[in-house]
């Protein structure tokens, strides 16, 4: 029930006893003005406990109604701020993904290839490493300026090369892959080797000169010999030195690549 039908009941029960009240005076024809103020005043003193019994309980639920209303309009605006507060997060994440993205496309470009030299750029979509095989799998769709032995780029240097071309995804053998051959040679000496694949993030330099002077540190660069890869791209530095097991650590993260360079260099 509303407050405004119970007070409505409250005044009408206290109308009803005041004219009781003054219907009795009117039969008291002579009476004292005492005796009325004293029976107006017990009148009074009689409606007013029940207003207040009615009128008070009827203002609790009213404050009650209210709060509830103001209780369930905050959780309406709660969840609202819930669900555009999912939203923007959403698309925090998107811009992060995409700056992320164009950053390392941007790095990419910053490569310099050469002139004469055409590339295309691939996105990899799956790695195929286990204990015979470290490859990739890239997305270089209809094009048919990608063949099988052309050299495969990050922004760092030499991933590997071509290894199969399919109708839309080529597979990419990479430098570490036990099948894979590179002519290196080390940049400050110019002692020439080949960069052998173990299935280690680590390949190996081998045929090396005995008095060949290696140091930890040297950077490895392709040396052009049989003319797979030109001379002069980055591969890798020596990371260690055991009698002749001479390990390269790759410039390339080969386990978090994303875009490759196809380049063919024409040769």
């Amino acid at each position: 029930m509303h407050l405004s039908n119970i007070r409505l009941l409250a005044k009408k029960f206290a109308l009803v006893l005041l004219f009781l009240s003054a219907f009795v005076l009117m039969l008291i024809n002579k009476t004292d003005t005492a005796i009325i103020e004293k029976t107006s005043s017990l009148a009074t003193d009689a409606v007013s406990p029940v207003i207040d019994v009615l009128v008070i309980p009827a203002r609790s639920i009213a404050g009650i109604y209210d709060y509830l209303k103001e209780l369930k309009q905050i959780h309406k605006e709660n969840q609202e701020l819930r669900k555009e507060n999912r939203k923007l997060l959403q698309v925090k994440d998107r811009a992060q993904a995409l700056e992320i993205e164009n950053r390392i496309l941007a790095q990419l470009l910053n490569y310099v290839i050469p002139p004469e030299a055409k590339f295309i750029t691939a996105r990899v979509i799956a790695e195929e490493g286990d204990a015979f095989s470290h490859s990739l799998i890239a997305y270089t769709g209809d094009s048919s300026d990608v063949r099988k032995g052309q050299v495969v780029l990050s922004n760092r240097g030499v991933v590997g090369r071509i290894e199969q071309v399919g109708k839309l995804y080529s597979k990419i053998i990479l430098i570490t892959d036990i099948n894979s051959k590179i002519p290196v040679m080390v940049e400050r000496t110019r002692v020439r080797g080949i960069l052998t694949g173990d299935n280690t993030p680590t390949p190996k330099m081998v045929f090396i000169p005995l008095e060949a002077e290696l140091t930890v540190g040297d950077r490895i660069v392709t040396s052009g010999v049989a003319g797979t890869f030109p001379a002069g791209l980055p591969v890798g530095k020596i990371s260690s030195i055991e009698k002749n097991n001479v390990k390269i650590k790759t410039f390339t993260n080969l386990e978090r690549l994303e875009y490759v360079k196809i380049v063919d260099y024409g040769l």
